[in-house]
């Protein structure tokens, strides 16, 4: 299996350009982060973006520990292909990872000098600094179970083949916990008088009278109560204010909403 690493320092936009120089060199993998990733899907490990701590993320992209990198080990020898692509801020530190995952040595190495322009750096450098973004070679709808909370923007890239045709691929930008100056949270009030908001918008409901919100790893479950106006088909209903509040609450929090469960306590004429 032929390895290639790409070198760079953070913030100069290796993840950015990843899928691209993987499709160039013919390779299936692609190493960032602690993730596995073949073809746009996170095949297994843990995103360094996920840490609460910048030290906690270098240890993590690094494979520092032995589980984390024994399932990503595995799942490269159980899904064998033509090439690796593994990014890095340094010769050592890709070589390190490479060494952890049992892939070395590495056959090919490729600065991101070599891809991308001083402008394009700087400009990395500058949405990495400035506003915290980062970027995972994946569409966002792969990770948004894992990055629920977190600010996430889908970013697509637009690429020509040599045959003229147009190859369309997705990439996300998310804000880690570590780029923040202090903690964020989202009260159960504040995604309370969203879902209420959300919900008014659709006529037919009169108010909405309770709503709970359970908050588990992978996101959040809404149960709320509501008070509807007789003479309108009540499933149907029903059904668009779930979609209303899974489309509202999502786009402001960032939370990654799971259900929405909705009880028709009382029904009004108007």
């Amino acid at each position: 299996m032929k390895v290639v690493a790409l070198v760079g320092e953070s913030g100069t936009g290796k993840s950015y350009r990843a899928i691209t120089l993987a499709h160039e060199k013919g390779l299936d993998y692609i190493i960032d982060d602690g993730l596995l990733i073949q073809q746009n899907k996170v095949i297994a490990g843990k995103s360094a973006k996920r840490e609460a701590t910048a030290v906690g993320a270098v240890k993590r992209a690094l494979f520092h520990e032995e589980d984390h990198r024994a399932v990503v080990r595995d799942a490269i020898k159980a899904r064998p292909g033509k090439g690796i692509l593994i990014l890095g801020t340094s010769v050592k530190m890709v070589e390190k990872i490479a060494k952890r995952l049992e892939i070395a040595p590495i056959h090919e190495f490729v600065y991101i000098e070599d891809i991308a322009t001083e402008e394009e750096r700087r400009a990395a450098r500058r949405q990495r600094k400035e506003l915290g973004k980062h970027v995972i070679p994946v569409p966002t709808f792969e990770i948004k179970q894992d990055f629920s909370g977190y600010f996430l923007d889908p970013l697509k890239i637009l690429r020509r083949r040599k045959d003229n045709t147009i190859d369309v691929s997705e990439k996300s930008v998310v804000r880690p916990t570590f780029s923040y100056m202090g903690k964020y949270t989202i009260s159960d009030k504040v995604i309370s008088d969203l879902v209420s908001h959300a919900a008014s918008k659709i006529l037919g409901v009169s108010k909405v009278s309770k709503v709970d919100v359970i908050t588990g790893a992978n996101g959040i479950v809404i149960n709320m109560d509501a008070v509807m106006v007789y003479g309108n088909p009540l499933r149907v209903l029903a059904r668009q204010i779930q979609a209303q509040i899974k489309k509202e609450v999502e786009y402001m929090t960032a939370l990654n909403i799971l259900a929405v469960n909705i009880t028709i306590k009382t029904l009004i004429v108007i």
